[in-house]
């Protein structure tokens, strides 16, 4: 162990970036008391990775519970003396009382930081709504107050949870929290390329698909052990029919168990509504509210409570202002709302494969391909070289472009701007882009070409000097196109197998 990082574990996935970050906030030198922040949505592996974090420094690792104040703070104690080999003399009286006994016993147990984890924390403030001031309490104390006077060593406390709504609101506002954390950490799911060899798929097209159902989630991989993995594109109707849409299969309801999760999900109607208009591609706060027979101020705050929950993902349209776009964040959410809640009857009578065949239209069409856009725009943002952008870009995103002349409004899949820091209010376009999930040919840069147009028209716009243009396609492209791709230095084709592994 070094005084700023210790071994990642083997049998823990990726996460270098978290277990340093985590490395960090635990080791420090810095005596007295630290908090932290960790929140993911359900399986992400937060409790796994605090669990290992734990055995690698040393401390206490409490999962909470759904129960009541008494029964909650007698199995604190009973984590306590099965980790610590210690519990208090008397039961403990509140969680202010827990609290302070507790980081005071790990700070006076060595010399070594010493890490206490309450996860699921949610959990506990349903019944001990005070707990936020008790952690606030014994922060504060330790401080300013002498609590840590006697100690040895270093502790950290670290507060996880599900419930991204209430773990999102935990440092900001009034919070009694608020200004005492040093780590605020959210856990995302693996990314595309992550996935694919955390299932160990070969294939790029078979990872794909399998990243159109169940995204990077760590937890699904698990719970779908008995059916294996799919090797091929073939194998996918059999595994779906044993896994997501198999009724006696846990991640059957997996979108309801994740809605229910969220404590300030109380309207179900209305959010189930919601969220399945944004997955049929109703994507503006106007769409949508039409979807669910309501206005644009009706539902905005139901808007924001998806928001901070993490089902829904708000993204600012890039060249006007106040035009925002939201999309599904987890693909199995947008699988359920598409696929299984539609064929729901049938699927219960056990008729999968025709199931199957009759929504094969709308998973290609409806979550292959707006998928394979969001991929799309990842690989731009986080594995593209600047060769191959044409210089240094700003995050991409879809735009909305209008041909005033035809009448007509076009999307533009993906457009970056040109990463400028004086931030002027001409909007340079650094790469332009379109993603299909079908085979490509001349017509397609023949129509990026004429939408790059259109584009480079609108006022405040302007295209840098080194602008390119970048086609996607997860069937490939045509000799034709592949020919006239080679002439033009402006032009980058891009199939699955480059965005998996090259930039």
């Amino acid at each position: 162990m070094t005084e700023r990082s210790f071994t990642k574990p083997a049998s823990l996935y990726n996460r270098e970036v978290e277990w340093d970050d985590l490395s960090r906030f635990v080791l420090a030198p810095r005596q007295g008391l630290r908090l932290g922040i960790l929140y993911g949505r359900r399986r992400y592996g937060k409790s796994y990775l605090l669990r290992r974090l734990v055995e690698s420094i040393g401390g206490v690792y409490h999962l909470a519970l759904r129960e009541d104040r008494r029964p909650a703070l007698d199995r604190f104690t009973n984590s306590l003396s099965r980790q610590l080999r210690w519990a208090p003399p008397q039961p403990f009286r509140d969680w202010s009382d827990a609290l302070q006994q507790t980081v005071h016993k790990l700070g006076t147990s060595g010399h070594q930081p010493q890490l206490l984890v309450l996860d699921e924390y949610p959990y506990l403030q349903q019944t001990s709504p005070e707990l936020d001031s008790a952690v606030q309490a014994v922060i504060d104390e330790t401080a300013a107050g002498g609590l840590a006077d006697k100690w040895t060593a270093p502790v950290s406390i670290i507060l996880c949870g599900s419930a991204m709504s209430v773990m999102t609101q935990l440092l900001s506002g009034t919070s009694p929290l608020r200004g005492r954390a040093i780590l605020d950490m959210p856990l995302s799911p693996f990314d595309y390329r992550q996935a694919k060899g955390y299932w160990n798929i070969q294939n790029p097209d078979t990872a794909f698909l399998l990243d159109t159902i169940v995204g990077g989630v760590a937890g699904y991989k698990d719970l779908t052990a008995d059916a294996g993995v799919p090797s091929s594109v073939d194998d996918l109707p059999e595994w779906l029919a044993a896994t997501l849409l198999n009724p006696s299969h846990v991640l059957f309801r997996e979108d309801d168990y994740l809605l229910r999760e969220d404590p300030r999900v109380t309207d179900e109607a209305t959010y189930y509504s919601l969220l399945n208009a944004v997955a049929d591609g109703r994507t503006s706060p106007a769409k949508i509210a039409e979807a669910l027979g309501k206005t644009s101020n009706d539902i905005s705050h139901h808007l924001g409570v998806m928001t901070t929950a993490g089902f829904v993902v708000r993204h600012e349209d890039l060249l006007t202002a106040k035009r925002p776009v939201y999309r599904v964040a987890d693909p199995i959410v947008r699988f359920h709302h598409l696929i299984n809640r539609r064929h729901r009857a049938q699927l219960e009578d056990r008729q999968t494969l025709e199931v199957w065949a009759n929504a094969e239209a709308t998973y290609r069409s409806q979550i292959v391909g707006p998928h394979f856009e969001a991929l799309c725009r990842l690989w731009v943002d986080r594995y593209a070289s600047e060769v191959t952008l044409g210089g240094p870009a700003e995050p991409s995103a879809s735009v909305q472009i209008h041909d005033r002349t035809q009448r007509q409004s076009f999307e533009l899949d993906i457009v970056a701007l040109q990463r400028d820091p004086k931030k002027g209010k001409t909007k340079t376009v650094q790469l332009i882009g379109e993603a299909k999930t079908y085979k490509l040919d001349t017509n397609a840069l023949e129509r990026l070409d004429q939408l790059t147009g259109l584009l480079a028209s609108r006022s405040g716009v302007t295209l840098s000097p080194n602008t390119k243009r970048l086609l996607f396609s997860a069937q490939g492209f045509t000799t034709k196109l592949i020919n006239a791709a080679k002439t033009r230095t402006d032009v980058e084709l891009i199939d699955l197998h480059r965005l998996y592994k090259s930039n």
